[in-house]
């Protein structure tokens, strides 16, 4: 069985029809999208379908989605982390639950997948969630390596809707062979994950990979009927 998690709260109003067909999601919280009524919304959605919550942190920048780095000062950005994270787990503590987990979003979550001195510095910043939540990381990366040297618990995270290269990283969204758009080709995608503890790459190789939950961005063109051919496909009932 699948555990497929959305980016939700970024201004597409399609959390109602999106939330019935996920497992948990990742909430913007002011960073690159959001703000508290959209947050609000989503952690009502998320009771009624059973879906599990979690902060999606980002620089502080709409301007771009959060999508590029930013010349931020260090305490700037830790604020910044900080208080979008805190933002949910007040608003998710009136409704009396806990956030599942915390996971980083565009620029900031790349970037850690090979940047050792920002992954310890992310971390250090939101070591007060430790023992509260899980991290969505991606398997192989720095943000990996320190993580569990610093006793997070983390929950390993691949995208169904993008392509890799072969170190792993993301190909870049610049790239126009970034996103995968067809509902029958992110299955496959998704197949050959959960099949072969492999992903194939941009250059056609298959690089050893590891997964416990499957992203899909909710805003890929598609993004609904890629989530309803993946549930049509992978329900195991």
């Amino acid at each position: 069985m699948l555990n497929i998690n959305c980016d939700l709260g970024e201004g597409l109003n399609n959390e109602h029809i999106i939330m019935p067909l996920i497992d948990s999601c990742n909430i913007a919280c002011g960073g690159h999208a959001g703000d508290s009524g959209s947050m609000i919304e989503c952690v009502e959605i998320s009771i009624k379908n059973n879906v599990k919550i979690g902060a999606h942190p980002s620089y502080p920048d709409k301007i771009n989605f959060g999508r590029k780095k930013i010349d931020i000062s260090p305490s700037e950005l830790s604020y910044s982390i900080i208080s979008q994270i805190e933002s949910l787990e007040t608003i998710a503590d009136s409704y009396g639950l806990e956030l599942n987990h915390i996971k980083a979003h565009g620029a900031l979550y790349n970037q850690m997948i090979i940047d050792a001195e920002l992954s310890n510095f992310y971390l250090d910043t939101i070591k007060d969630f430790k023992n509260k939540c899980s991290l969505y990381i991606p398997y192989k990366s720095e943000i990996e390596k320190i993580a569990l040297k610093k006793g997070f618990s983390i929950i390993y995270e691949v995208f169904g809707d993008r392509n890799y290269n072969d170190d792993l990283s993301l190909v870049s969204r610049n790239n126009e062979n970034a996103l995968i758009t067809n509902p029958e080709s992110v299955v496959n995608h998704i197949k050959t994950i959960k099949e072969t503890e492999t992903v194939k790459t941009i250059n056609g190789n298959y690089k050893k990979i590891k997964f416990d939950t499957i992203c899909i961005h909710s805003d890929t063109n598609n993004s609904i009927e890629i989530l309803k051919k993946i549930n049509q496909e992978f329900d195991e009932s």
